[in-house]
């Protein structure tokens, strides 16, 4: 009998842990880009977004209208702002560059 042990973690390099954590923030990063992207009137938009595990859910009537540039604050809505946001800090993860 052959018995092959891989220890993967013992190969992983700093930047490669460092790239790891810095991916497994990114859901949390996103949800801040996202809520900052959300209009302001009351409030409530901000307050009823939530971050649930990797999700970004926004829990209000009027979500979907925001998000297709309904308000003149966030003429994009809050998808592709965030979705582009995502790109570029995805990028700066790959490449080391900040």
């Amino acid at each position: 009998m052959l018995k092959f042990n891989i220890k993967i973690d013992d190969q992983i390099t700093p930047l490669l842990k460092k790239q790891q954590k810095a991916l497994a923030d990114l859901p949390k990063k996103a949800y801040q880009h996202f809520v900052q992207e959300t209009p302001i009137r009351s409030g409530n938009a901000r307050r009823r977004t939530k971050l649930q595990g990797k999700k970004i859910v926004a829990d209000y009537a009027y979500a979907q209208r925001l998000d297709e540039g309904y308000s003149k604050q966030s003429p994009e809505g809050m998808t592709k702002p965030t979705e582009e946001f995502l790109v570029e800090e995805f990028n700066k993860i790959m490449t080391g560059k900040k």
